[in-house]
């Protein structure tokens, strides 16, 4: 879950790639790539794209393989003929790691990347190490109703003038994929014994009591909540890496 419009990054000056085709993707995925060592690959937003992580790039190359993925449809990747779904981005993500010769990873997410890692690691646990959820949600209601309103307005709108437009159609996908995903039972987490950190923004979009209904859901997981809004990973840069990195040498 991410506003895409409530904040734009930068674009960031590193080296990108485009993953080679295969027999199971019909794209060929955006990334960027930085760094040796165990493979941290950091999964952006609705509507964003790997600049969003640009302050986490340089942070963690040094001491790890960083892999920061532009989701189907986003950034720099294209759309393609799957369905623009979240377990359709899990499995995008399966097909990537397969392609990279990535048997391991540890995933962060950030909104509705968080929901991809989210899926991801309930359907192939064993390739995540560890799995850091930062402004992820279980089920759309988990949002503030101040920021879900307007994205579903916002939804209906596009919806209506989809067969028209092509951005409309665009921005219906896009929204849509806030209005109606994740599905996610909280009692699903119960089988995710990899060490979890939720992290969430004291004035997140995310309600702080759906936040801690996913930590108090997982069997080994920590919570952290750092001051600023549902971005912290961007704007509050310091605190979120000096946590996440204390969270990985553990």
């Amino acid at each position: 879950m991410c506003a895409a419009a409530v904040y734009k990054t930068k674009t960031i000056p590193f080296p990108q790639g485009i993953s080679k085709p295969n027999q199971t993707m019909d794209i060929r995925l955006n990334f960027i790539e930085q760094g040796q060592g165990q493979p941290l690959i950091l999964l952006h937003g609705n509507g964003e794209s790997c600049d969003y992580f640009e302050h986490q790039i340089p942070y963690f190359s040094s001491d790890y393989r960083v892999i920061a993925i532009d989701t189907r449809g986003h950034g720099k990747s294209p759309r393609g003929e799957k369905p623009f779904t979240i377990k359709q981005f899990a499995e995008d993500l399966h097909d990537f790691m397969d392609e990279k010769g990535i048997e391991k990873a540890i995933l962060l997410g950030f909104s509705d990347g968080g929901n991809i890692a989210l899926t991801f690691a309930l359907k192939y646990p064993e390739r995540v190490e560890k799995l850091i959820l930062n402004g992820a949600n279980l089920f759309p209601s988990g949002v503030k109703p101040l920021y879900q309103w307007p994205i579903e307005v916002g939804y209906r709108i596009a919806k209506l003038f989809s067969k028209k437009s092509e951005q409309a159609n665009r921005n219906a996908e896009m929204l849509g994929l806030m209005v109606n995903e994740p599905h996610i039972e909280p009692s699903e987490l119960s089988r995710l014994t990899m060490p979890v950190m939720v992290v969430a923004g004291t004035k997140d979009m995310i309600k702080e009591s759906h936040t801690r209904l996913i930590y108090k859901s997982l069997p080994n997981a920590q919570l952290n909540i750092i001051e600023g809004d549902h971005f912290v990973a961007n704007k509050n840069a310091d605190v979120f890496n000096k946590v996440v990195a204390a969270f990985l040498r553990k």
